[in-house]
């Protein structure tokens, strides 16, 4: 299993816009093999700040995401929604030994 953590900065006049294409895109991603959860947070200290949170299966489950029609339109509208490019981590969900 791996996760895919995506922070965004968006305009906020492109708020209502951006939302209605993640929101669609979400829909269909849900229902992609391997897509164990894609859900949409938004910062508590800044409104222009989302944050996708992503689970898998596994890697091989994004390459098919990736060329999604879904994902190209939704690509389309928020690409002109960012004030600075997304920050984008896949992790694991192995856990740091804390001793």
């Amino acid at each position: 299993m791996i996760y895919v953590v995506a922070t965004l900065t968006i305009k906020p006049e492109t708020r209502a816009e951006f939302i209605a294409a993640a929101t669609a895109c979400i829909k269909e991603t849900r229902k992609e093999p391997g897509n164990i959860a894609y859900d949409l947070h938004e910062s508590v200290t800044d409104p222009s700040k989302l944050v996708f949170v992503e689970q898998w299966e596994n890697a091989e489950a994004l390459v098919p995401h990736r060329g999604m029609e879904h994902m190209k339109t939704f690509g389309r509208v928020a690409v002109k929604c960012f004030t600075a490019p997304p920050k984008i981590e896949v992790i694991t969900p192995e856990k740091v030994e804390v001793r």
